[in-house]
């Protein structure tokens, strides 16, 4: 059974850090491309990072110089570390474990962004 447990959100003021954990399991983790995306109320999820099994990294515009994926095989955990929060960061955010045809979400964790 694939289980895709996210952490680390919360609320936090604006410039702000954040650390989101998506933990893994019943999947060969190293394999699977991970990613995080969000959802702002209202609106369509969006592709926020995505690292490949190979470690490449990927980045929506406006997260660059922001944010940072990365992934540890060992610990079957992916990471994103969230800098310079802004209000419009504020959205719920949801790992996601890709292989193939193979598509896994975890449950969501919320981010909120506000003075």
């Amino acid at each position: 059974q694939v289980q895709l447990v996210e952490s680390g959100g919360g609320l936090v003021q604006p410039g702000g850090s954040l650390r989101l954990s998506c933990a893994a399991s019943g999947i060969t983790f190293s394999i699977f491309d991970m990613g995080w995306y969000r959802q702002i109320s209202g609106k369509q999820r969006e592709l926020v990072a995505s690292i490949t099994s190979g470690g490449s990294a990927n980045y929506a515009d406006f997260v660059k110089g922001r944010f940072t994926i990365s992934r540890d095989n060992a610990q079957n955990t992916v990471y994103l570390q969230m800098s310079s929060l802004k209000p419009e960061d504020t959205a719920v955010y949801y790992c996601n474990a890709k292989l193939t045809k193979f598509n896994a979400w975890g449950q969501g964790t919320q981010v909120t962004v506000s003075s």
